[in-house]
């Protein structure tokens, strides 16, 4: 099912709305349970003394917000991506038409905004003792942040393309995120803090005046997400751009061919530079 022409230049307004709300709950509540997990004299400090497994809990749980989110109406009517970088890489596995991938852009940065917004009025002095959730680099520096972004970034995109590019495999995206989130939280976090989503880094900082560090929450997430479409957009698969309700569809905005996509395009001239250079 390709998209067609028509639908690729027409503003698609509840599904800007739904990723609107559904990155504001995103953030809002994951957001919650990173303050209540990691804030200055927290109860889940009692349950769970080691870092690493709060970590793990954290992002199992931040990653659980995602998939129910996923699985809701939010995800029904837009696909949930609540992540730019993620509609982006629909859009270069040719899934997304560079319109909604643009609308989609500015409504999650919307509502990460709004969300950022409410979380001083909501956890106050306690909140800003881990900066309201916001990512910063760790003391080895924002180059080793962004080098940890571009991996956990791949990983976590390139999970999604490869379960909504196999029919058999779309139905369980959901379930992929909880576990995979929490790996990634666990093991990346204290170099960056493991955004892997732009809209998530900037809610916070502005509560928190980090913004000077967005960059770094800019920069790896859009390498790794690059680089994931273009190992995971394969030609002979179509990625839907949903990561629930795949069926529901009915104009086949979400559906579209790899084959001449910006990921296949960019992978077919690496191809032949390769040869290029082998030739010489």
């Amino acid at each position: 099912m390709e998209v067609s022409a028509s639908h690729r230049r027409t503003l698609h307004w509840p599904a800007y709305v739904a990723e609107f709300i559904g990155t504001a709950l995103l953030v809002l509540l994951g957001l919650s349970v990173v303050i209540f997990d990691f804030g200055r004299g927290s109860p889940a400090a009692l349950l769970l003394p080691a870092p690493f497994l709060r970590r793990l809990a954290t992002g199992f749980l931040f990653g659980g917000i995602g998939a129910l989110l996923a699985l809701s109406p939010i995800g029904r009517i837009s696909g949930a991506h609540l992540d730019p970088v993620l509609s982006w890489a629909f859009w270069a596995a040719g899934s997304l038409s560079t319109l909604d991938a643009a609308c989609y852009t500015l409504a999650q940065f919307l509502g990460a905004t709004l969300a950022g917004l409410t979380l001083r009025p909501i956890w106050g002095a306690f909140g800003g003792t881990v900066l309201f959730g916001a990512t910063v680099p760790s003391a080895a520096g924002p180059w080793l942040a962004v080098f940890g972004e571009v991996l956990a970034t791949f990983a976590l995109v390139g999970g999604i393309l490869w379960f909504v590019g196999h029919q058999r495999l779309r139905t369980f995206t959901p379930a992929l995120m909880p576990p995979l989130v929490a790996l990634l939280v666990a093991l990346e976090a204290p170099w960056s803090g493991t955004s892997m989503n732009p809209a998530r880094s900037f809610g916070p900082a502005l509560p928190a005046h980090t913004l000077g560090v967005l960059w770094v929450y800019l920069l790896g997430p859009l390498l790794g997400a690059a680089l994931a479409a273009v190992v995971f957009a394969r030609p002979e698969r179509t990625h839907v751009a949903k990561l629930a309700h795949h069926a529901h569809d009915p104009r086949g905005r979400f559906h579209g061919g790899a084959a001449g996509s910006p990921a296949a395009r960019l992978r077919r001239a690496a191809g032949a530079l390769a040869r290029s250079a082998g030739s010489r």
